[in-house]
């Protein structure tokens, strides 16, 4: 299968860095901190969602802006690595390494690639963690700039919107649901990496182990992706 994009944009937490296992000791303090039980806790789903949004499911309406920035804080100080998840979650995941050689393949050849990242995380956590492992977006969407996130089409169709790109023309990379399913709602042809879910779990155009099983063709028409046999 090859696909055709002019437009590549992609999901942060599981798609070009792993910072999950940090994630994950975040938040279970924070529901320690505010007096989440464990069972209700495990009914929420985490991954791929704002954070403002997990809070309003789980707390009062008035303590969730403190509690937010409460999570935002611990996040920010929590260890990324590209391409390295914890061995006991994620065993046999190799580095994700595709997305600075396809971009520095393009700069070679003097072709540019519009690209962004899209994330559910505030701007000021996202580029902590890009920055930690050198990738630094000209464009990105992060949950500070819509009004609903994930799974919601509004964050890639901003994406789309500041590239000048036709979201039809757009290709999305994601490891979650629910950010798969924002970018279907979008109009975008959805690359799944399966990082963080089984493959079965996720519903996609294409779905591959992770970025490192896919290669790039720069065209003038812009970038073929294609999964390696």
């Amino acid at each position: 299968m090859t696909i055709h994009a002019q437009a590549l944009l992609f999901d942060n937490d599981g798609t070009l860095v792993f910072s999950l296992a940090s994630v994950d000791r975040c938040w279970t303090r924070w529901a320690g901190e505010y007096g989440i039980t464990a069972e209700e806790f495990g009914r929420i789903e985490l991954h791929g969602r704002p954070a403002a949004e997990i809070a309003a499911d789980l707390l009062p309406a008035g303590i969730v802006p403190e509690a937010v920035a409460r999570i935002e804080q611990a996040g920010g100080r929590g260890r990324t690595q590209r391409g390295r998840p914890t061995a006991a979650r994620h065993p046999g995941v190799p580095r994700l390494a595709a997305l600075p050689q396809l971009l520095g393949f393009a700069r070679s050849r003097g072709t540019p690639i519009r690209w962004a990242v899209v994330t559910s995380a505030t701007r000021r956590l996202a580029e902590a963690r890009l920055d930690a492992v050198g990738i630094r977006p000209k464009k990105m969407v992060a949950a500070d700039d819509v009004t609903r996130g994930k799974p919601g089409p509004e964050p890639y169709l901003l994406a789309a919107r500041r590239l000048g790109v036709d979201p039809a023309h757009c290709v999305v990379f994601e490891d979650a649901p629910a950010g798969l399913q924002a970018g279907r709602a979008a109009g975008m042809t959805t690359v799944a990496l399966a990082t963080t879910h089984a493959a079965h779990e996720l519903d996609a155009d294409l779905v591959v182990s992770d970025l490192s099983a896919l290669s790039a063709l720069v065209t003038a028409q812009g970038v073929e992706i294609s999964a390696h046999v």
